[in-house]
């Protein structure tokens, strides 16, 4: 799915993974689910690239379902895998975490862990290396991507704000739609450590300037962030 003349999804509003296309390649921001290696394949081909085009993967954190086919492409194909150091283990496979799922729906639920099983989502090769990155970092990729630091979700949690793009991509710092309940709209994420810091983080994209606020799973949002940042913040109060 294109988005923009430089920007690009795969995936779906369950699971997806962005593409970052300018003159000097591709930069993937998160890897999904191992199973959506051929969507990659696919899209790639579409907008006239290739794996060879790929300079880099830089994840928003390092949970299973963001870092899917990262190891095949960096085992495979030679391309870096850039992350969080306060997620770096995670992404290896050493440490996990068993944050409360919350509220949820059986029929949205149901859809969510299916979506994951049919693409692999149980079979994750961790990170057996990884580039770590840190707040501030603008990395040498294509899109110049800079880091934001976004603890909340997780330790390492980070939003990727991409110029040439238009975008922020901003993991599990927030969704559009809410994998266990399916309601839809910019909202808390669940699976997130720490759910007041994850909040508060998103102060730090205030001002961003940037129309297109990209979520890990939800439909893309292009209101602009500080819309985004409003609404999330509506719908966390209208749930305590």
């Amino acid at each position: 799915m294109k988005l923009g003349p430089s920007l690009h999804r795969i995936g779906s509003d369950i699971v997806a993974v962005y593409l970052v296309d300018t003159s000097e390649g591709v930069t993937v921001i998160d890897a999904g689910l191992a199973g959506q290696w051929k969507e990659l394949t696919a899209e790639l081909s579409a907008i006239g690239r290739s794996l060879a085009d790929v300079r880099g993967v830089v994840l928003t954190h390092g949970d299973s379902d963001h870092i899917g086919f990262a190891e095949r492409l960096r085992r495979d194909h030679g391309v870096p895998v850039f992350v969080h150091a306060a997620d770096a283990a995670r992404a290896r496979g050493e440490e996990s975490t068993k944050p409360e799922w919350g509220g949820m729906r059986l029929g949205a639920t149901a859809k969510f862990l299916w979506y994951a099983l049919t693409r692999n989502g149980l079979r994750t090769t961790p990170l057996a290396e990884v580039v770590i990155v840190d707040d501030g970092d603008v990395l040498d990729l294509p899109g110049a991507p800079r880091v934001i630091s976004m603890p909340g979700h997780s330790p390492g949690s980070i939003a990727i704000h991409v110029p040439v793009a238009d975008a922020v991509f901003v993991g599990d710092a927030l969704t559009t739609r809410h994998v266990l309940t399916g309601a839809t709209g910019p909202q808390p994420a669940p699976f997130t450590d720490d759910p007041a810091e994850a909040l508060g983080s998103l102060r730090r994209l205030e001002g961003l300037g940037a129309t297109w606020v990209l979520p890990g799973h939800g439909t893309p949002w292009n209101r602009g962030v500080d819309e985004a940042i409003r609404e999330v913040e509506a719908a966390a109060a209208a749930a305590r």
